[in-house]
């Protein structure tokens, strides 16, 4: 999910939360006020010269003078310009989470497209004169900088930030060249990536006769009626097609762009990078990955083959991946209701975990409606520790979009939670950022399973749960063996479409098994997933997070007591510790072998009660 994500409307924050009424109720639009007044407001403009002022006053009061500081204590010490550097973070993070989501909810928009542009240009010249401390700060002697950290208490304090800096060291680059990379990446990634962005929110998909948005589009593959799923799997194919060479020279440019980053820092793999950024060792990820392959036949080829059997086909097309059971009930529901759920849910496990994520709805903090440039699919970005995080999705009534709401409240809940370490130490590695996320949904389904006595709504429930966790675990993994396989092949030259088509393919149809027909069509559907543009090799992050909140999940139906402070201990850590240091408390190693095979388990054992309630039905 991309960082950041707004509507004309929304420009002018100080406006009630948005009237869109319906089957669904009122939807929710977030109040951006809490940032800024708007665009144009005198807070903005002086904020963003404040930025600019403080960064050339840090510079020249530190430049130069860090080797000599960590020999000191006070004011004039280590400690004292990590603290003012982190004043500087939040600030800068402030001004740019505005920009990121008042563009996200209107990317059509030009107003909404220039801010964004201005913002990210002004922010880089900015970053450009405190590019130099962390640099600077890590040519330090390792001695040396030992004993600041314990003469320097306040120092001490950025330990966990320091020491994580520290790991960078290998790959850091002279200061000029550095400097390079973050100018040029205005013309280089961040401009791919808008015009992606842009792009895809432009697109529209012609139904029986209709324009209409790529949520909306993908929502049809869910709907009742094959033939409905059918026409809107073929309206997706004809746009992507349409505009397959453009997502074709994006995917390639970005590819090579990341090699030649990847080769002058000095990374081994294509992946490393990414491993490095989460904090999480390359073996780690590689025994997830391999287990989850070696899984492919027990999850998703089997119970892709248990559903085509429920439908009364012999094989599904690809169209009917996400195709409701007969079982599934058709009402929409409305918003009240999705909030009551999944409040309820959380409040059952935690009164505290209920009531922040209760601040979300009651003080507009979440985005709802549908709407034409608003981004597709769902995120929490967590804005910076002196506001609050925000919540988009695209709220259509379905139940998945009930799970999304609790998935991205728990992100939510996690983020103001680590908001007390500080703009430096509240982000957390992405391998454990969906953790909360991925155990709030996992809450609010046995909540609603635990409630459901009818067989056939059971199954219903469990089949959908079943399909969620195939998409975060099995599917994630295939889209992470894909990346890898496009960006190896890009170093041996640029891939046409039809070559990345066939990559996108062998690895979906070692995923999906036999039981799903992979037929013409299907080739151009990696054009549309932005995870593969915004942030390369992120998706494996989702299968580690499935993995291990299904391991927690299993502790806490097990424990007598206490599980919850020491979830809450785990969260509130945000980026200052290891994912062995974060699970130790419970009991888990990721490094062990076997852990991926627990979390794996149970995605089976709910195939079995599937199986168990089919033969008894």
């Amino acid at each position: 999910m991309s960082p950041f994500r707004t509507s004309p409307a929304i420009h002018h924050a100080t406006a009630a939360a948005g009237a869109i009424t319906g089957d669904l109720g009122e939807l929710p639009q977030w109040n951006l006020a809490d940032l800024y007044p708007s665009p144009s407001a005198p807070e903005f403009a002086a904020d963003l010269k404040r930025g600019s002022d403080d960064a050339l006053a840090f510079e020249a009061k530190w430049k130069g003078k860090l080797d000599d500081a960590a020999g000191k204590t006070g004011a004039e010490g280590i400690g004292a310009a990590v603290k003012e550097f982190e004043a500087l973070d939040d600030l800068l993070g402030r001004i740019s989470s505005f920009a990121g989501l008042t563009y996200f909810s209107n990317t059509t928009d030009p107003a909404n497209g220039k801010l964004y542009g201005d913002v990210q240009a002004k922010i880089t010249d900015i970053s450009s004169h405190l590019l130099f401390f962390p640099l600077e700060l890590n040519r330090i002697d390792d001695a040396r900088l030992a004993g600041c950290l314990e003469n320097d208490a306040l120092a001490a304090h950025y330990r966990p930030w320091i020491e994580d800096l520290r790991k960078e060291k290998p790959h850091q680059l002279d200061d000029r060249t550095e400097q390079l990379f973050l100018e040029k990446s205005m013309t280089g990634a961040a401009a791919w990536n808008r015009l992606f962005d842009e792009t895809m929110a432009s697109l529209r998909y012609t139904i029986d006769g209709e324009e209409v948005p790529l949520e909306v589009a993908l929502n049809l593959l869910q709907d009742a009626d094959g033939e409905t799923r059918h026409k809107a799997a073929m309206a997706l194919a004809k746009t992507f097609g349409d505009n397959i060479r453009t997502f074709t020279l994006i995917t390639n440019t970005l590819a090579k762009d990341k090699e030649i980053s990847d080769r002058w820092r000095g990374f081994d793999d294509i992946a490393d990078s990414r491993h490095l950024a989460n904090r999480v060792e390359r073996e780690v990820v590689d025994a997830l990955a391999a287990a989850v392959r070696e899984a492919y036949p027990r999850l998703s080829h089997r119970y892709y083959a248990m559903k085509a059997k429920w439908l009364g086909m012999e094989q599904l097309e690809f169209w009917d991946r996400n195709a409701p059971l007969p079982e599934t009930p058709n009402t929409l529901i409305p918003w009240s209701d999705a909030k009551q759920t999944v409040l309820s849910a959380y409040g059952a496990f935690a009164p505290e975990m209920a009531a922040i994520a209760g601040r979300f709805f009651d003080e507009e903090w979440i985005d709802a409606p549908v709407r034409p440039g608003k981004a597709p699919g769902a995120f929490a970005h967590p804005t910076v520790p002196s506001a609050h995080p925000y919540v988009l999705v695209n709220y259509m009534g379905k139940p998945r979009d009930v799970m999304t709401l609790a998935h991205e409240l728990g992100h939510g809940v996690h983020q103001v939670l680590a908001g007390s370490q500080g703009a430096l130490m509240a982000s957390t590695p992405l391998t454990l950022a969906e953790t909360a996320s991925v155990f709030g949904e996992m809450l609010t389904f046995r909540s609603l399973l635990d409630q459901t006595k009818d067989k056939r709504e059971r199954k219903a429930m469990l089949a959908q749960k079943v399909e969620d966790m195939i998409n975060t675990v099995v599917r994630q993994i295939a889209f992470y063996e894909f990346e890898r396989k496009v960006h190896t092949a890009r170093r041996e030259g640029e891939l046409t479409a039809e070559q990345i088509g066939e990559l996108w393919l062998s690895v979906q149809t070692d995923s999906l098994g036999p039981a799903i027909r992979i037929s013409e069509g299907y080739e151009t559907f990696w054009a549309y997933i932005p995870h593969f543009i915004h942030s390369p090799f992120y998706v494996y992050a989702y299968a580690f997070g499935d993995c291990l909140v299904n391991s927690l999940y299993a502790v806490y139906q097990q424990a007598e007591s206490g599980f919850q402070e020491k979830y809450f201990e785990m969260l509130k850590a945000g980026g200052t510790k290891h994912h062995s240091d974060l699970l130790r408390p419970f009991g888990l190693d990721a490094a062990d072998p076997s852990f991926w095979s627990k979390g794996l388990s149970m995605i089976e054992g709910l195939i079995d009660e599937l199986e168990a309630l089919d033969k008894g039905a």
